[in-house]
């Protein structure tokens, strides 16, 4: 059965710092440059990496690789070799302790480095990629990657910072980020309470909650834990992590640009929203890749 979708919003939000729409951008095929961005790969803290309980490789790459693959096949044609620059994974000078709330999972140094580069808030980004670790041991097949995380992130909540909020050193919002009321008006969903206000606060109609924007009946049927706990929709590293398994649903393979396109819109059934995370994610793409 097709999953609800994640979040349904308006197409714009007032106040917002930039329009959520930005008109007419990069044809489909860019998927592939887009998901190239996934080619950094996410450094594992030392920790991690070794021993029976170590964390293992991403999908089509070995111990040593660089980057983790994730260009779709019809795009492999047109381009030149993948990138080969070193990867944090196996590159020189990445000491340094997790801070305190991170999942440990994630480098500090190419949080950090990764940040600066993206303007990712480098909480938010530690989320998007401990996502992607665990979903590529999980679902080695899907290749879910930060920067389409990061994409979707960006437009539903510019990264946990919109109305004010700031994702927190333990990865929870400093203020519940809702949205409007889904009442069914210009450009809404109509969705009826589903949990009594439990997660949203109302109990006329759902709303969109958290970083990721879940809506409620969404999160209790997908909502994840990354240290097995109770699920928060307004927690990064539980949001992410459950935006990537929802992604991943019914056996996609998100290095593919039918797969990756049938993912977004089901996570949000529009085509400019999923443009706007398309391109979102090439500006990413194009800023770590230099």
């Amino acid at each position: 059965m097709t999953p609800e979708p994640a979040s349904c919003v308006p197409p714009t939000r007032a106040g917002a710092g930039r329009s959520r729409w930005r008109g007419a951008l990069a044809p489909l095929g860019a998927v592939g440059l887009t998901l190239l961005l996934a080619a950094v790969a996410v450094l594992l803290a030392d920790t991690l990496t070794s021993g029976p309980g170590a964390a293992q490789p991403p999908p089509g790459a070995g111990a040593e690789a660089a980057f983790v693959e994730t260009v779709p096949a019809e795009v492999t044609d047109e381009g030149g070799p993948p990138d080969e620059r070193p990867s944090p994974r196996t590159g020189a000078g990445n000491s340094g302790d997790p801070a305190p709330g991170s999942t440990g999972r994630v480098r500090p140094q190419w949080r950090d480095e990764v940040a600066e580069q993206t303007g990712i808030p480098a909480r938010a980004l530690e989320g998007y990629a401990t996502a992607q670790l665990l979903v590529s041991e999980e679902e080695p097949h899907c290749q879910v990657s930060w920067p389409t995380l990061a994409g979707i992130g960006w437009v539903e909540s510019q990264h946990g910072t919109y109305g004010g909020a700031e994702i927190g050193p333990d990865g929870t919002t400093t203020v519940d980020i809702i949205g409007i009321p889904l009442d069914g008006g210009p450009g809404l969903a109509e969705i009826p309470d589903t949990d009594d206000g439990e997660l949203d606060g109302d109990p006329v109609w759902d709303r969109a909650v958290g970083p990721m924007q879940f809506i409620p009946q969404t999160w209790h049927q997908w909502g994840s834990s990354v240290d097995g706990g109770t699920p928060d929709p307004h927690h990064i590293d539980d949001a992410a992590y459950t935006a990537a398994r929802y992604l991943c649903a019914d056996g996609r393979d998100l290095s593919t640009s039918a797969d990756w396109w049938e993912a977004i819109l089901a996570y949000n059934n529009s085509d400019s929203y999923a443009r706007e995370v398309l391109t979102t994610a090439n500006d990413y793409a194009a800023a770590v890749r230099g």
